[in-house]
């Protein structure tokens, strides 16, 4: 019989989080982190600032959906600190629009559920040199980039008093159980559990 439903950890944001599942990204490795445990679900939009993200929050996350997020992992501001465009388009977004609009994301996402849990982001780092050179982009984040924001936000995952904890270690494993059809130890008669195998992972936070 199969349990209750896998938990969902949905990330929302801009181009930061589109990009996170290529070139071994942040959310590719959430996913491999939480593999049988929870479902990673992207909704990530390159390009949006927050008053975009704003228009279109009660079709991204509605109240009454049957259901909702255990964990929303939220990024925005890049494109909203671009500076403004003398035509008035564009995704720059003054400094106290930007709190403001950060705030009713949060407002409207803490309505959701009780128990959803939610993560910001900070914006990371602009290598200004890189982007002067067109050696890269100089604001997405690198291989190196995205591990160390998955490993920050596991760690925060793993020390938030959370009920219950969203931590990888702490939640059930999908289908654990012994079974006879799982790969034959060295003696030949013993099946091995691979359910909690992790020795393939990057890191163990």
């Amino acid at each position: 019989m199969v349990g209750p439903a896998r938990p969902q950890f949905v990330l929302f944001g801009s181009s930061i989080v589109q990009l996170s599942f290529s070139h071994r990204g942040w959310g590719s490795i959430l996913s491999d982190v939480y593999a049988r445990k929870a479902d990673i679900l992207l909704r990530g939009y390159f390009g949006w600032n927050s008053r975009r993200a704003l228009e279109v929050l009660d079709q991204v996350f509605p109240k009454d959906a049957a259901v909702q997020p255990s964990l929303l992992i939220v990024y925005f501001g890049g494109n909203d600190s671009m500076g403004p465009h003398p035509s008035g388009l564009g995704s720059h977004v003054p400094l106290p629009e930007y709190v403001e609009n950060m705030r009713k994301i949060a407002s409207h996402l803490q309505s959701l559920s009780d128990s959803t849990r939610i993560i910001f982001l900070s914006c990371p780092p602009v290598n200004e040199a890189a982007i002067r050179a067109n050696k890269r982009d100089g604001i997405h984040l690198s291989a190196e980039g995205s591990k160390i924001v998955a490993e920050e936000i596991v760690k925060v995952l793993r020390e938030a008093d959370w009920k219950p904890s969203l931590h990888w270690k702490s939640m059930p494993t999908e289908f654990a159980e012994d079974s006879p059809y799982y790969p034959v130890a060295a003696d030949g008669k013993t099946p091995i559990n691979p359910s909690e195998w992790t020795f393939y992972r990057e890191f163990h936070i």
